[in-house]
């Protein structure tokens, strides 16, 4: 075991190329929880020592801003909650005390749909009590569980629980992860999405990137996690 890599699961292909180095396999489905399902069945034999959900994610607790990190205690989701390996998790906050990010423990929200009002981001908060939502973490879940791999997930808050996010934003992915600039500017030219809108967007998209990547710095080789995980 100790000699396989942690393996990451995202769902942007920025996320992926970040995670991606010595000791890690990055695999992501471009924002799809059921592309992605179908990925991780794919490996009968997972091939890897521990799973960890790592990427950026909606903001659901008013009190947290963009670039904030979440270490997850679990994953809330609609199969129910599954628990974080606390050893992966007190690794990952070790490893990351140092990084210059603010960072709290607590529980994520998995979605099979994205979480774009402001409404809907308070009623899954208050539904879940979960810092932040995704549409990774539960599918890289419940695929460490069937397999009985050590799962954790570290998440960098983007957009804020009071910033809703343009209604296209869920479709401006190609099917590698990467944004999609001819759906984007459909998007304006139709008038389905403002400029004012996108500014804010990319103001949040790099502020949690910025942070995203000063963690996996700090993380380095297999994520800093135990050889015996």
């Amino acid at each position: 075991m100790a000699n396989l890599p942690v393996l990451t699961v995202s769902g942007l292909a920025k996320e992926i190329r970040l995670a991606a180095g010595p000791g890690v396999e990055a695999v992501g489905a471009g924002g799809d929880p059921e592309r992605l399902t179908r990925l991780l069945d794919a490996r009968t034999v997972p091939a890897c020592r521990a799973v960890v959900s790592f990427g950026i994610a909606g903001g659901l607790d008013p009190a947290l801003r963009p670039g904030d990190v979440v270490v997850a205690t679990g994953i809330v989701s609609l199969a129910g909650r599954f628990a974080c390996d606390p050893v992966l998790v007190a690794a990952l906050a070790r490893s990351l005390a140092g990084s210059g990010t603010r960072l709290v423990q607590a529980d994520l929200a998995g979605a099979d749909a994205a979480v774009l009002s402001v409404a809907e981001k308070a009623d899954l908060h208050r539904a879940s009590a979960a810092a932040a939502v995704d549409m990774e973490s539960h599918v890289a879940a419940a695929f460490a569980r069937r397999h009985g791999l050590p799962f954790a997930a570290l998440r960098v808050v983007c957009d804020p629980a009071e910033r809703a996010l343009p209604a296209f934003a869920a479709a401006a992915l190609t099917p590698e992860g990467d944004p999609d600039i001819r759906a984007v500017l459909g998007a304006l030219l139709r008038g389905k999405a403002r400029v004012g809108d996108l500014i804010r967007l990319g103001r949040d998209s790099s502020a949690a990137f910025a942070a995203l990547a000063r963690c996996r710095r700090a993380l380095g080789p297999g994520l800093g996690l135990p050889s015996g995980a």
